[in-house]
């Protein structure tokens, strides 16, 4: 199991290796940085965007929570973590594509399915029931085709729908609304699969994910 103190043999490894490799690189972004893809993924440890992507460091804005959710606009007091990075993705970065990643085995995706957090206190899993509140329809969606059953084809459909909701309350945003109608902004829905590595674009004309 790695620990920090591995952690930091592999940050000795990144010094003298990768970022010697790639100092033009870390010169430039050291001016600032200029992605053009915003990435909103699954904060799952089998599923780094950066990883999966094969990308270099400064070319993804990297979002990540659990089930890989994106709450609706809304302006109530609070802290909106993932509007603030959207906003900032949006608006000071201009992003031209948001994609939205699920993933297979999504423990989010599961609770959502399975109700077995809810009712439970903050603190031992009412966090987590409340963040996933944001899937009730989505739920009721995945049971309205596979009624009672958890099995693997519905908790793959709870990780799919989860993906569209993202993308609904995405275009809940004006800033969203707006670039995208301008043409200037791409939605994308995706969900990797950890079993196979198998990478699924969502047709949104269809409602169907099929292999990148």
């Amino acid at each position: 199991m790695t620990r920090f103190s591995d952690m930091l043999t592999g940050y000795a490894r990144f010094r003298s290796n990768a970022w010697v490799a790639q100092r033009d690189r870390w010169d430039e972004l050291a001016e600032g940085q200029s992605p053009r893809v915003l990435i909103i993924a699954c904060s799952d440890s089998r599923v780094d965007p950066a990883q999966i992507f094969d990308t270099n460091p400064g070319e993804i804005f990297v979002v990540r929570n659990v089930a890989a959710l994106v709450p609706p606009f809304e302006t109530t007091p609070g802290h909106h973590g993932v509007s603030a990075a959207l906003e900032f993705a949006v608006q000071v970065l201009k992003v031209d594509e948001i994609v939205v990643m699920g993933h297979g085995l999504c423990g989010g995706c599961k609770a959502a399915l399975t109700q077995e957090l809810r009712d439970a206190p903050p603190g031992r899993g009412g966090f987590i029931a409340n963040w996933i509140e944001m899937l009730d329809g989505a739920r009721e969606t995945v049971v309205a085709t596979h009624g009672e059953d958890q099995g693997r084809d519905a908790l793959r459909a709870m990780e799919q729908e989860a993906v569209k909701v993202s993308l609904a309350n995405l275009r809940t945003f004006p800033c969203v609304q707006e670039k995208e109608a301008a043409g200037t902004l791409r939605l994308i829905g995706t969900r990797f699969a950890i079993a196979d590595g198998l990478l699924n674009i969502l047709d949104e004309e269809t409602g169907q994910f099929a292999p990148a």
